[in-house]
């Protein structure tokens, strides 16, 4: 049997990727910046962060929910915070680190820790943030007692250090301890070509809902744009849900690649 080109080609290329980024890394290591505690930590995107009343707030626990566009806001926020202080990301196996210098974050200000089980999420997140280094540190949520979220939270609060853990949909425990649940739901895809099957696509429009937040109105919401377009080229919208009566923030556009 013949081996598989297309397999062996995206290895290669994603070892090319990190051997670059090592050697991007390898001439010297910043300094680390002062930690500074601030009321709120902003995700940059302006829509998302008037609907949260500034930003993430800092010093407690977030839950970000949701299938799609989860990682867009991520990554834009943790550019935005390395520019000025470390983060850290608890890795589970599927970070891929050149995606997030393409949005503009400094590697060089990103901490990565490995940890699989939910025991050593939790530990590696109760370790981070007592430590007081990063401001932001990301998580997938695992699954704990009530009792080990809280705690988090409260360690978390203490330190003046923000939190998130991702997950498709927040259990009890976690939707308990959390100061703030942010869903994000693919609300329309953007499209190349005129109409018919032949198109491509081109983004696609994120609705990131608030459901918890004592700073937010009830109901608020952003529609995130992530987009990349070359100027001129014609684009349409295909909605796959229906807007909902509340509060409208206007589009921001995100470049992803």
């Amino acid at each position: 049997m013949a081996p598989d080109r297309t397999n062996s080609d995206s290895d290669a290329n994603r070892r090319k990727a990190f051997s670059a980024l090592k050697a991007s890394l390898s001439g010297g290591h910043a300094s680390a910046p002062q930690l500074r505690i601030a009321d709120a930590i902003p995700s940059t995107i302006p829509a998302l962060d008037r609907a949260l009343g500034g930003g993430f707030p800092t010093g407690g626990l977030v839950a970000l929910e949701g299938r799609s566009g989860r990682w867009s806001i991520l990554a834009r926020t943790l550019a935005g915070v390395t520019r000025t202080a470390l983060a850290a990301v608890i890795d589970d196996g599927g970070l891929y680190p050149p995606d997030l210098a393409r949005a503009g974050v400094r590697l060089d200000r990103l901490m990565v820790v490995s940890a699989a089980t939910p025991k050593g999420i939790a530990r590696a997140a109760d370790i981070l943030i007592r430590s007081r280094a990063c401001r932001l540190i990301l998580m997938a949520a695992p699954a704990l007692r009530p009792t080990a979220w809280m705690r988090l939270a409260a360690v978390a609060h203490r330190a003046g250090v923000l939190l998130v853990a991702i997950t498709e949909r927040a259990g009890a425990e976690l939707a308990a301890a959390a100061s703030v649940r942010l869903r994000c739901e693919l609300e329309r895809v953007v499209l190349h070509g005129s109409r018919g099957p032949w198109c491509t696509v081109a983004g696609y429009d994120v609705r990131a809902s608030i459901g918890k937040d004592k700073r937010a109105a009830a109901g608020a919401y952003a529609r995130v744009r992530a987009i990349d377009v070359v100027a001129g080229v014609q684009l349409r919208e295909r909605v796959l849900a229906q807007d909902r009566p509340i509060r409208r923030e206007r589009v921001h556009r995100a470049l992803v690649r």
